[in-house]
């Protein structure tokens, strides 16, 4: 590829871009804060990943995805997950008409472009199981027919940590499926005077004004694939993947910490996501910086650890900063 082609690419993502910088500024009217909350949730829907989100209660992870729909003025469902919730309650079933004496298809909420599932580790694995199907081949059986899921296509999920009262641990099958997996933190004590003064209210007066169509999704799409990768940055993020699975090869001493290392998915997630983060900064081109800002939580939730990382204290991000700094940067 010419320079001349990458230059025509940066023109294009500046012209592209444009309107998710007013999408940001459209949510940061509502949402004080969290401000890398907000950006992996666009670079889920520039590279059409799925996002898991992370946190106590309390911190506006409902808040946000729902004020991100309206935002982009996409149809939206919010499922809330509970011990006793369906598969059928999710994805929609077949109903008896007695006048007809035909089964008629029942469509549930899955059928929307942004899916809220809220507390998804909170409903059994049969119910997080319905969700797999769709997040993978974005459609749906009910009965025996095959139906196709509106595009874009995004499922949302906020879960509490597994450490609480009772949740289910998501399979790793359904966590794989998730391009990112979000750590939200507490604010800081600026930010939290900020949402008392704009939230302490008995009426929610704060609205959200649409800035943003499921075509302008699609069309952002389209340029973010033409965004140039360089091979030595393609090498780059295989390393990064492999290093998860064989430590050793980069001279980590942590093969006795990591009981799985990251799929394949992995490193397809690492380029859509460095891409997308190459085309909210404007550019038309991916950096090395670019694919180790998105590292984390594409890769936090595909590291397994052992019991003795457990038993040490040791999580699945340490494991990740261990790699990123120990893997050579192009």
């Amino acid at each position: 590829m010419t320079q001349l082609d990458i230059k025509n690419i940066g023109d294009a993502v500046q012209s592209a871009s444009a309107p998710f910088a007013r999408l940001r500024e459209e949510i940061g009217r509502v949402i004080v804060g969290q401000q890398a909350m907000i950006d992996s949730l666009i670079v889920g829907i520039l590279a059409g990943g799925h996002i898991l989100l992370e946190g106590v209660p309390g911190l506006a992870k409902t808040r946000t995805v729902s004020t991100l729909a309206r935002a982009l003025q996409t149809s939206f469902q919010r499922v809330q997950f509970t011990p006793d919730l369906l598969p059928a309650d999710l994805v929609g079933t077949l109903v008896y008409e007695p006048q007809t004496q035909a089964f008629r298809v029942k469509k549930g909420p899955i059928f929307a472009n942004l899916i809220l599932a809220d507390e998804i580790n909170r409903a059994p694995a049969k119910v997080q199981s319905a969700l797999l199907e769709s997040m993978q081949e974005h459609q749906v059986t009910i009965g025996d027919e095959t139906f196709a899921l509106p595009v874009p296509f995004l499922v949302m999920a906020t879960q509490n940590p597994i450490e609480q009262e009772g949740t289910y641990p998501l399979p790793e099958a359904q966590v794989d499926r998730f391009m990112l997996k979000v750590l939200v933190n507490y604010p800081t004590p600026e930010e939290e005077r900020l949402i008392l003064d704009r939230m302490a209210r008995t009426s929610d007066a704060l609205t959200v004004e649409p800035v943003m169509s499921p075509d302008d999704i699609i069309r952002a799409r389209q340029v973010v694939d033409d965004i140039y990768i360089d091979d030595k940055i393609k090498d780059f993020i295989v390393s990064l993947v492999i290093a998860t699975r064989d430590p050793k090869k980069f001279g980590l001493d942590i093969a006795h910490l990591v009981q799985y290392g990251a799929s394949p998915r992995a490193s397809i997630m690492l380029t859509l996501g460095a891409k997308a983060r190459a085309f909210l900064a404007g550019r038309g081109f991916v950096t090395p910086q670019d694919v180790k800002d998105v590292a984390r939580e594409v890769l936090r939730h595909r590291v397994i650890v052992t019991y003795e990382a457990e038993a040490e204290e040791k999580t699945s991000d340490d494991m990740v900063e261990a790699i990123l700094s120990h893997v050579p940067v192009p």
